[in-house]
């Protein structure tokens, strides 16, 4: 086999492997997401959790804002929305910016569930990680945001070149 086939099935071999624990990343996040949901709130979908996290993230926004972020339809974000003022996870107040148009933030009792799961979360993956030292932690880390930011260009790019 030559050295350039060699190396072909070398890639392809790494880019197989790479899907395939995407997937079960995938598969595991979905999984954690709706568990963390359920701490927040035992009612809240795993959706609105997204929504509630980009807002403690983000600061307050408009829900459009919030749909386009998250690439989620605005029909869906207005659900989600409702169910979380209903909830009292979110707050909703005037845009200063625009008086018709009104901002979305986290309530107090949001912050404080979110703040709650975020500290078990931190604290499972110092346990889970800990025989990862500092440098193989940091060094995933970077590697896991140079992957999202080479997709996030690459799909820039393609939406870009579309009429």
């Amino acid at each position: 086999m030559s050295s350039r086939t060699a190396d072909l099935t070398d890639r392809t071999t790494a880019t197989r492997t790479l899907e395939r624990e995407l997937s079960t990343l995938i598969r595991r996040l979905k999984r954690v997401v709706a568990e963390r949901a359920a701490e927040v709130h035992p009612e809240l979908q795993p959706a609105a959790y997204w929504i509630l996290t980009h807002l403690e993230h983000h600061g307050s926004q408009r829900a459009a804002t919030v749909a386009d972020h998250l690439e989620l339809d605005k029909g869906a974000v207005s659900r989600h929305v409702q169910h979380l003022l209903d909830l009292g996870l979110l707050d909703r107040s005037p845009d200063p910016a625009d008086g018709r148009a009104t901002l979305l933030s986290l309530s107090e009792d949001g912050a404080r569930r979110l703040s709650t799961v975020d500290q078990h979360r931190r604290q499972w993956f110092d346990e889970v990680l800990g025989s990862w030292d500092d440098d193989e932690l940091a060094g995933f880390a970077d590697d896991l945001s140079r992957y999202n930011r080479t997709l996030e260009q690459a799909r820039a790019a393609r939406d870009a070149s579309r009429p």
